[in-house]
């Protein structure tokens, strides 16, 4: 496993340092600076390499009424547009952490008419593979990388009642049990490493305020552009007035529209986003994270680990670092 630490600027760029064990290998200036005021890489919509293709599942519930119709009456030509359009990752959730991804964008459902207590993840169409074993690969992951730290963001949570809400707690407690971070605790690199915590958790819900171990919701600024340089434009104006406190994502992941669907009938959400990923890695490069007005804190994006994405994200740190000739 690779052990490259940087204990001087000048010793090795962030961009080389190994990716399974990048926060490890950071140089011991940056161990003292809050995370949310570091560059972080993410995973949009995370769990989305496990969409379940059997005909017999349905859609999700919040896609239009039109499209459930279309789905339900035309499936064999409808649903390999639906699968192309909502698969935003291709790799694992492990492969994804090995390659750097310490954010991940979870979005959690319960199938209709299913009369377990199974929870699923969501995009269009329900994973075949659960959120407990998800969460538990990942805390196989943290097992093998003790100086690691993941945020994972639970939102949306399609179908789920009260009661489904607190088994989903009950899980996420029993899965990480002491590595779960307080909302109290100091969140420096330094901090986290002394006390074994590694995994923060945002829950978008009001019921985290009843339990220590559940992080409010992390803003996730979304432009909802399906071209780069509006994406790029809209978050430029959004910098003007100031970041949010605390953690926040920059979401670079792109957004199509029916329009933009129908005239590309050939395309996928992926054709769409590695063509125009020159372009944002390009606006990456020029970002600055810390807590000045105008800084980044998480940037997550779609089909992470098939770019530069992870790379140049971590290497926004060295800007932190004091030069010194």
């Amino acid at each position: 496993m690779s052990s490259v630490v940087v204990s001087e600027v000048g010793d090795v760029s962030l961009k080389d340092l190994p990716l399974d064990n990048w926060m490890a290998s950071l140089p011991k200036a940056l161990w003292d600076i809050p995370l949310c005021n570091l560059s972080i890489p993410g995973s949009h919509n995370a769990i989305t390499y496990c969409l379940d293709k059997n005909d017999r599942s349905p859609v999700d519930l919040r896609q239009p009424d039109m499209l459930q119709k279309l789905d339900k009456y035309m499936k064999p030509l409808i649903r390999p547009f639906v699968y192309k359009w909502a698969i935003a990752q291709e790799c694992s959730v492990k492969e994804q952490l090995d390659g750097g991804v310490r954010y991940c964008d979870l979005r959690i459902a319960h199938r209709p008419n299913d009369s377990s207590n199974d929870l699923y993840f969501y995009h269009g169409v329900y994973t075949t593979i659960t959120v407990e074993t998800v969460l538990k690969e990942i805390r196989e992951w943290l097992d093998m990388h003790h100086k690691e730290v993941v945020i994972l963001s639970f939102s949306h949570f399609l179908g789920l009642n009260p009661e489904l809400h607190n088994m989903l707690i009950s899980t996420i407690k029993n899965v990480f049990i002491a590595k779960l971070c307080p909302k109290s605790e100091p969140v420096t690199l330094r901090n986290l490493w002394s006390k074994g915590l590694q995994v923060i958790i945002s829950y978008e819900h009001n019921i985290a305020n009843c339990h220590p171990e559940l992080w409010s919701h992390i803003p996730y600024w979304w432009a909802n552009k399906c071209k780069a340089e509006a994406l790029i434009e809209e978050f430029e104006r959004r910098k003007q007035n100031g970041r949010p406190g605390g953690f926040f994502v920059t979401g670079i992941n792109l957004t199509e529209d029916l329009k933009y669907i129908c005239s590309h009938p050939t395309e996928s959400l992926k054709d769409m986003v590695m063509s125009t990923y020159p372009t944002l890695l390009a606006w990456v490069k020029e970002q600055r994270p810390g807590s000045n007005t105008g800084s980044i804190n998480i940037i997550a994006g779609d089909f992470v680990t098939e770019s530069q994405f992870v790379p140049t994200v971590i290497a926004l740190n060295e800007k932190l670092l004091k030069r010194t000739s």
